[in-house]
């Protein structure tokens, strides 16, 4: 029978199991190896075991594969083999309870954000900003807090850019960081943006995260499929952005848990190079400091990626448990690298882990992992276990019927675009908003705030709907500022 104390990853070549405690599961970890290795079966064995154990799991599915988490598995032929090798599995082809996720809600429910969720900082890495770009960037929103205006989504930053370039005496003593050629330079990248279809990102309603935390009906965590397979290739820098919002986001948000039996979310972020890579420094900087700080709020983040050189040496020194696949060496600077993989792992007397690591065959893999008491293991060649559910991706139909059966059916599904800063602006130039594109969904039931107007008349309701806005605002500053600050330090870059 399974051990859901402990995240099981395989069995070493004489059968025994190897893994590491649950409880340690939030000290992070690194999955890497050259494509073809085996790397997504690797994910889909750790995801499943932190579902099993009752953890949330919110995953990027680069390649489409990982979707098979949600259909029984038929294991055959190897697998089998392996499978038969390993009694003390209790191997059961089972489906697991996956929620699909696609920005551009084709493949999966829509995911969004704000962009006064997101704030400034992640906004400029985004639009990869010059300094006085930048700096143009934190004058807009500094303008949208004072005038009270939201920023939900790229039609809002836009028509505040046009409003402060016709108006710059709005900016006061900021007005000499919003240079024409910076104002051009912000409204190009932002139409840049919309064309790579960036812009289905930003707007309401906009992810909650305790719907990625609530378990299924069984008590099993729900698997969180992030559709990356076009977003990685057509707009890699969204992506990777997206995923420092989610992870500043629990940051953020999620209570210190202290020491816990298992973690209350595991976060595997794929292509994992691409958070690091041209990231400004002191945004890095910060990101390392979440990634030390995150494990006390019972998150576990989990790196794939070819080579662990990918991520910067400060990261790799705080991950505990290290998944290494087949790696092939032809240059010298690959030998080089390859050296330093093998020497990032524990010495095990049994077998030189720099020779291992070039003969190393699918499904097999170097772990290392952490002692109980939560100093490194000595390193093992492993045979990865087999996952229960189906390894290769779902069918459209089955997709389709996993997404009408979503429990977050409906929640997310409709875009609501309420009144923010563009509706605000247009109006004060006494123009009508655009109308929406044909076939757009319209917004969902009247808000609160609005049946509560019809109620009590026509004055008194918006009275009441602007004392709503305002403290909706005052809580999107405060909301940007908590993120600021934790990814800043409290310092502001010019």
């Amino acid at each position: 029978m399974q051990d859901f104390a402990q995240l099981v990853i395989g069995a070493d070549l004489t059968g025994q199991p190897i893994g590491q405690a649950m409880r340690l599961a939030n000290r992070h970890g690194l999955v890497a190896g050259a494509t073809g290795t085996g790397k997504t079966v690797t994910l889909q064995r750790l995801a499943e075991a932190f579902s099993d154990a009752g953890v949330a799991v919110f995953a990027a599915d680069i390649k489409g594969d990982l979707c098979g988490l949600g259909a029984a598995g038929n294991p055959q032929g190897k697998v089998a083999e392996r499978i038969a090798g390993m009694p003390w599995l209790g191997h059961r082809p089972q489906a697991y309870p996956v929620t699909l996720w696609d920005i551009h809600g084709q493949s999966g429910h829509p995911l969004r954000t704000t962009l006064s969720e997101m704030g400034p900082l992640l906004i400029g890495s985004l639009l990869e900003l010059t300094d006085s770009q930048q700096s143009a960037l934190y004058a807009a929103f500094k303008v949208a807090d004072r005038e009270g205006l939201l920023l939900l989504d790229l039609k809002d930053l836009k028509a505040l850019l046009n409003h402060l370039k016709d108006n710059p005496e709005l900016l006061g003593d900021d007005a000499a960081l919003m240079t024409t050629g910076s104002s051009q330079a912000l409204l190009r990248r932002l139409s840049t943006l919309e064309q790579q279809g960036a812009d289905a990102l930003f707007g309401e309603p906009a992810l909650q995260l305790e719907d990625i935390l609530q378990p299924a009906a069984d008590g099993r965590g729900r698997i969180h499929l992030l559709d990356a397979s076009r977003l990685v290739h057509e707009a890699p820098k969204v992506y990777a952005t997206f995923l420092l919002w989610l992870l500043a986001e629990l940051f953020e948000q999620l209570p210190e848990r202290g020491d816990a039996d298992k973690p209350l979310l595991a976060l595997f972020f794929d292509e994992a190079h691409l958070l690091f890579a041209g990231t400004p420094k002191a945004l890095q900087e910060r990101l390392e400091q979440v990634v030390r700080l995150i494990r006390s709020k019972g998150v576990g983040v989990y790196f794939v990626t070819q080579s662990p050189g990918d991520l910067p040496d400060d990261v790799l020194a705080q991950l505990g448990l290290r998944i290494q696949h087949g790696l092939r060496a032809f240059t010298a600077k690959e030998q080089k690298s390859l050296r330093a993989v093998a020497d990032g792992f524990r010495p095990n007397p049994q077998f030189d882990a720099l020779a291992v690591l070039t003969e190393l065959g699918i499904g097999e893999a170097l772990v290392g992992t952490l002692q109980e008491k939560g100093t490194p293991e000595m390193v093992q060649r492993v045979l990865v276990a087999p996952p229960q559910s189906r390894i290769g991706p779902l069918s459209e139909a089955e997709r389709a019927g996993l997404i009408a059966h979503s429990p977050l059916q409906g929640r997310y599904d409709k875009p609501v675009d309420r009144e923010s800063a563009y509706e605000v602006l247009m109006g004060r130039k006494g123009l009508e908003p655009q109308a929406q594109a044909p076939g757009k969904p319209p917004a969902e039931e009247p808000s609160f705030a609005d049946k509560a107007g019809e109620f009590l008349g026509t004055a008194a309701g918006q009275a009441l709907k602007s004392a709503m806005r305002q403290a909706a605002n005052q809580l999107g500053r405060q909301l940007v500022r908590g993120l600021m600050g934790s990814l800043l330090g409290g310092n502001k870059r010019r």
